[in-house]
């Protein structure tokens, strides 16, 4: 065939994928860093702005973390939020190869991309045992593990799960209010929201937020939902939220919002994953899971978290259980909080066995 011929065959023209206007909506298109081998260099730029790339997640008081561990190589231990790993692979240098490291996560989505991330750098089952199971139930493992001689876990949600609109845990796109951190199992928090009294929702606000405005939000919501007005998406919750809080006036209107916002988000996802009940859980297994002289490090991120794990390692400490904990929060430096936003609300403990 000549190439005239060619140009003039009857096969569709397919044309090259185009973002739409200045601003593309979707979210694979919209985030360059989603390819991270084509777009380097956007990424290395994102960091450098005190942002994180989508779809990634920068890993917070990693020195932090390693200064309390003391991790040698020939030792076994247990990261407890696997996450994007980034935690992981700096305790897997650590290691050097000799020893062990169990890493949990109930994101099966998540997890599966991870384990593939670090397997291409060479961290394969010999080294790394990666298990999709709620660190709530960590305990089962030492029955196969044996005792641990460090423990992480960081109890913040991933920024790969937060900046993606269809897992619905932000408030800023648009999305399906999902919030669960394992989308395979348990009910969305457009069901859930739809089984509270305007008493309850109000006292969960306040119990795993201390939202300020919280009777004002249950009341809106449960309004909604009574007149038949469907709250399933993000930005229907926000508009919902906005709607209550109207009678704020003054030029910080915005940013109080904002932060109702983001508290009511945060309530609810707290409520969908159980997740105090959970981490009561894993601390009241800790002692048992560690060795004599094994260090365990918790990093928090709201005032809950924190309360939780000063009390059960007071606790521990005064039953005799641990050897030593911290006496304070330890909290990123000004430097990281600059490099990554969202290290400003974390908060580091410790104990040794």
């Amino acid at each position: 065939m000549t190439e005239i011929d060619d140009k003039n065959s009857s096969a569709p023209h397919i044309r090259r994928v185009r973002y739409k206007g200045h601003n593309p909506r979707n979210y694979v298109d919209k985030y360059k860093e989603l390819n991270p081998d084509k777009y380097g260099d956007i990424i290395e730029h994102v960091i450098k702005r005190g942002n994180t790339p989508a779809g990634m997640h920068v890993p917070i008081c990693v020195q932090e973390i390693l200064n309390i561990l003391k991790i040698e190589p020939g030792e076994v231990g247990l990261d407890a939020t696997l996450g994007y790993g980034g935690h992981t692979l700096e305790i897997l240098k650590c290691l050097n190869n000799k020893g062990h490291l169990y890493a949990l996560d109930i994101d099966k989505i998540e997890s599966l991309k991870t384990k593939e991330r670090l397997e291409k750098l060479g961290y394969n089952e010999k080294i790394l045992t990666i298990k999709q199971l709620n660190f709530a139930d960590s305990v089962s493992l030492v029955p196969e593990a044996g005792l641990f001689d460090f423990i992480l876990a960081d109890l913040g949600v991933s920024s790969m799960q937060i900046d993606n609109p269809s897992r619905g845990f932000s408030y800023k796109t648009d999305g399906p209010l999902d919030l669960r951190l394992n989308p395979l199992q348990g009910e969305p928090a457009s069901v859930r929201l739809k089984s509270f009294t305007e008493e309850e929702l109000r006292g969960m606000l306040r119990e795993n937020a201390d939202e300020v405005y919280a009777a004002e939000i249950a009341k809106s919501i449960v309004l909604n939902l009574k007149e038949g007005i469907v709250i399933d998406t993000t930005l229907k919750l926000r508009e919902v939220i906005e709607e209550a809080l109207s009678f704020i006036k003054g030029d910080n209107r915005k940013e109080l919002i904002s932060k109702s916002c983001q508290r009511t988000f945060q309530a609810l996802r707290i409520d969908i994953n159980d997740e105090f009940e959970v981490l009561y859980e894993f601390l009241e297994n800790l002692p048992q899971m560690l060795n004599k002289g094994g260090r365990v490090a918790i990093l928090t991120f709201h005032s809950g978290e924190d309360r939780l794990v000063k009390k059960a390692f007071k606790r521990f400490y005064s039953e005799g259980l641990f050897e030593s904990i911290s006496d304070s929060v330890i909290r990123p430096s000004k430097e990281e909080c600059y490099i990554n936003s969202r290290a400003h609300s974390a908060k580091l403990r410790w104990a040794i066995k």
